[in-house]
């Protein structure tokens, strides 16, 4: 009987799952929407009232997209004033809704990520991924991985379609 042979273990290649990089902690999004008097403006008064009497430790370790889906003019300082009382507070602040929320955190977390150990590699990330933000973490992945691996692939090792070789 013929002895079966890994030949994905023997090409040397590393699979990795999106998964993996994907990160942690829980979102949470401050529509300000609901602090606009008349839905339209933001009267700065009220606001800071808002602000000073909002127990800002429910986000607490969260990462929060700060935004407004109201049509109106939110000033700038309104934005400010909520990342102010978030400092120290939230993993993360971004403005933005829960989708863009999503993105910029897998963003971030990719972009810190240390790369060392597949540093002249043969490296193929996993095809089926059911996390939000997929096409985001694909992306940032591809572009931090470029500069160290030796090859990028996708899919798996028995259909894979090559995405980078280093000359």
């Amino acid at each position: 009987m013929e002895e079966i042979v890994n030949k994905v273990a023997l090409a040397g290649l590393i699979s990795l799952d999106i998964k993996d990089f994907y990160p942690k902690g829980v979102r949470a999004s401050i529509d300000l929407k609901a602090q606009l008097w008349q839905g339209l403006v933001l009267k700065e008064k009220d606001f800071r009232v808002w602000v000073k009497e909002t127990d800002w430790t429910e986000y607490e370790e969260k990462h929060v997209g700060v935004w407004c889906s109201a049509d109106a003019i939110v000033p700038t300082w309104a934005y400010m004033l909520v990342a102010s009382s978030l400092e120290g507070i939230a993993s993360s602040i971004i403005f933005g809704d829960s989708e863009f929320l999503e993105a910029s955190v897998v963003q971030n977390h990719i972009q810190n990520l240390d790369l060392a150990e597949y540093k002249d590699q043969r490296v193929i990330v996993k095809g089926c991924s059911d996390i939000s933000a997929a096409e985001v973490a694909f992306l940032e992945l591809t572009k931090a991985l470029k500069p160290v691996v030796k090859s990028l692939m996708f899919g798996e090792a028995c259909s894979s379609v090559p995405v980078y070789k280093r000359r």
